[in-house]
């Protein structure tokens, strides 16, 4: 039997995704990390069958916008002496600058490399975001993220 003890001081990002655990984790370098960390991946859960779980016992900064782009129903969870401080629920970032890029050739995202990549949501059930410049929609998936 598998056994994680719970952490004294550090994060918890809960109600991953199945499969999306690993993803975050390469995206937060955490295969650098000098301190206790725990990739948990295809976890029971009621809600969502099966989910991935990772402990990070340290306090580190996460971008919360981005974890709310791969997954908005991700639970992040602060503890502080083995427990819960403080509990943090994403959702999908209302404006997004600099993590999507524009893939139209006329927008000025293209052709002024200095002007910042701007999207705002369009619908949150869908996922879709608008440049703010050329108004081309894009739905967000996880690969896309990656590729950008």
């Amino acid at each position: 039997m598998l056994k994680v003890t719970s952490i004294k001081n550090g994060i918890v990002i809960d109600h991953i995704k199945s499969g999306y655990g690993i993803k975050i984790y390469n995206y937060l370098e955490l295969d650098k990390a000098d301190y206790s960390v725990a990739l948990i991946m295809n976890v029971y859960s009621e809600k969502l069958g099966k989910k991935d779980i990772i402990k990070i016992e340290n306090n580190i900064d996460i971008d919360f916008t981005v974890l709310g782009l791969i997954d908005p129903n991700i639970t992040i969870n602060i503890i502080q002496n083995e427990h819960i401080k403080e509990k943090v629920n994403l959702h999908l970032p209302v404006r997004v600058e600099g993590l999507l890029k524009c893939k139209n050739p006329r927008c000025i995202t293209s052709i002024e490399k200095y002007v910042p990549h701007i999207f705002h949501l369009v619908d949150r059930k869908k996922g879709e975001y608008k440049c703010e410049y050329c108004e081309e929609v894009y739905k967000v998936e996880v690969d896309y993220l990656w590729n950008c």
